[in-house]
């Protein structure tokens, strides 16, 4: 997908994470990613498709050096000047033809974004390559089983929105299809976007404790070989 495409979505994208349902996605998907990533303190990091550094930041956090890669220039200037710290390197860089050598970094995630990329399959191979043996690989995206989902295929079909029209959502089946190794497999989101701010800590708490499978954050998880 066109980066100029993201290009327009820069402050949108951020205006969302400030409402009230967008601060609790933030939330659960955050926790999501830290429990399954488990960055630590002096760990050399790579965050693929990190747009305005929003993800970044938690990883930033927790004392990892972080090189953070997004083909949409405005959103890696946001993220670079959000980070504000020598420890955050910015580049413009496709995910599918990463410009690192083999096995340079300890841990690599990447946050919703392998849904916009048509080689998905190539993206993931590449994240597994740049890894080192032994280190943690986690790729999320939106889940198709969720109502998350649908909702965005009908506004495509209906107002022609640009960023979800050619989109593709995958299962926690087709994700695990695409990972080079065994893995887990996790989701967080387990609200609908217009259910009543009031009740999605209580559907949150629910749906984790049930397992369910439908929840929009679809995360996967595995190690080097």
């Amino acid at each position: 997908m066109p980066p100029a495409l993201f290009d327009t979505w820069t402050d949108q994208y951020d205006r969302w994470f400030t409402t009230p349902t967008g601060r609790l996605v933030y939330r659960y998907e955050s926790a999501l990613l830290l429990e399954l990533l488990d960055p630590r303190p002096g760990e050399l990091i790579l965050d693929v498709g990190c747009g305005t550094g929003l993800f970044t930041r938690e990883i930033l956090n927790r004392g990892a050096t972080v090189v953070g890669i997004d083909l949409s220039i405005p959103m890696l200037t946001r993220a670079i000047v959000r980070s504000d710290t020598a420890r955050f390197t910015g580049l413009c860089a496709d995910m599918c033809a990463l410009p690192f050598g083999d096995a340079c970094f300890d841990r690599v995630y990447s946050m919703t974004a392998i849904e916009f990329v048509a080689e998905a399959d190539r993206a993931v191979a590449e994240f597994d390559r740049v890894t080192c043996r032994g280190g943690c690989i986690v790729v999320t995206t939106l889940n198709s089983l969720s109502p998350w989902a649908t909702r965005r295929k009908q506004t495509a079909r209906q107002k022609g929105h640009s960023l979800f029209a050619e989109a593709r959502f995958r299962s926690p089946e087709e994700m695990r299809a695409m990972v080079p190794a065994d893995c887990l497999c996790a989701t967080a989101v387990h609200f609908r976007q217009d259910d009543p701010v009031s009740q999605i800590p209580e559907l949150e708490r629910r749906g984790a404790e049930q397992g369910s499978p439908a929840g929009a954050l679809l995360a996967v998880r595995w190690l080097k070989g």
